[in-house]
């Protein structure tokens, strides 16, 4: 039963009658009323299609458009990151949570969520259970972000260039900034994608400077794939003459973000929720409603911009 409502739920997000939202929502209902007999692979294929999928959405971007929203969100993005990492800091400290699993949270919610978390972890010389707690606490978050950023978005009535800016600056995991920026339109998703990936680079410095706090020789994994994705907006712009097949890529990598926000909505089972812990939980709730509240605000007032 288990196994064939699992195969169900990836077919149907494979075919498009899933939308991400509904895709995590399936994969979320399925991992806590059910146990997923292929966790572990789960993990290994959701991590691989994520990478996938933003590679062929890489297809349907234009380079100077990446080039242009990379450079006007740089201060945004080094500004935003510091002073996540520094209040998370301040309300560890406040709430007793361990240092290792503040920082883990924090710098989390500044930079992309479980990849910035997986790539600092051994920098940090976190244990599995550091690891646990603070990937739980923020996919918890991540995918309660899908769910109510469009809807706050519409109420607000914010443009799509203005929803893609605060989709990447207040959402933890890429995936979940694709998956809310797509349902929101087109030019959402490539200011969301492209912010938040040039985001996403930020890991490497930020791990530099944590090893060397930590006198920890471990190598940085670097996110190869934001350079594929840039190389798939590169033939997008210069080889027009297949923009068809483009634009076939480009449906594929949608409906791969589907598949990938199902595989992880599995991985919320009850045990995920409770390891996640009340303190670091709260830590990053607050950490996450502040970020989010004031980058809206600054968006609102013409502080942030494209």
């Amino acid at each position: 039963m288990a196994k064939r409502l699992f195969f169900t739920g990836i077919v149907l997000a494979a075919s498009g009658l899933l939308s991400p939202p509904l895709a995590l929502a399936s994969g979320t209902a399925y991992g806590l009323l059910l146990r997923n007999p292929y966790q572990q692979d789960s993990r290994n294929l959701a991590k691989f299609l994520l990478q996938a999928s933003v590679v062929c959405l890489g297809f349907g971007m234009d380079l100077r458009e990446v080039i242009e929203v990379g450079r006007s969100g740089l201060l945004y993005t080094a500004v935003g990151i510091a002073f996540a990492l520094a209040l998370g800091a301040i309300l560890g400290r406040l709430l007793r949570v361990g240092r290792t699993q503040s920082f883990l949270i924090s710098a989390g919610t500044a930079i992309c969520g479980g990849s910035a978390i997986a790539a600092l972890g051994p920098v940090t010389n976190a244990d599995e259970e550091e690891m646990a707690v603070s990937l739980g606490t923020v996919f918890v978050l991540n995918s309660i972000a899908l769910f109510t950023f469009p809807a706050i978005g519409g109420a607000l009535h914010l443009s799509q260039t203005q929803f893609g800016l605060w989709s990447a600056l207040a959402i933890h995991d890429t995936s979940s900034v694709v998956g809310a920026a797509a349902k929101y339109g087109a030019l959402a998703l490539a200011i969301g994608t492209t912010v938040k990936l040039a985001r996403a680079l930020w890991i490497v410095p930020v791990a530099l400077v944590a090893g060397a706090v930590k006198k920890n020789g471990t190598r940085v994994q670097l996110p190869w794939f934001i350079l594929w994705f840039c190389a798939a907006a590169v033939l997008n712009s210069y080889l027009p003459q297949l923009h068809a097949a483009y634009a076939s890529v480009y449906r594929l990598g949608k409906l791969g973000l589907a598949v990938t926000l199902f595989l992880i909505g599995t991985g919320m089972t009850r045990q995920t929720l409770n390891e996640a812990g009340i303190r670091p939980m709260l830590q990053g709730v607050l950490l996450w409603l502040i970020v989010a509240s004031l980058s809206l605000m600054a968006i609102l007032r013409g502080l942030i911009h494209l």
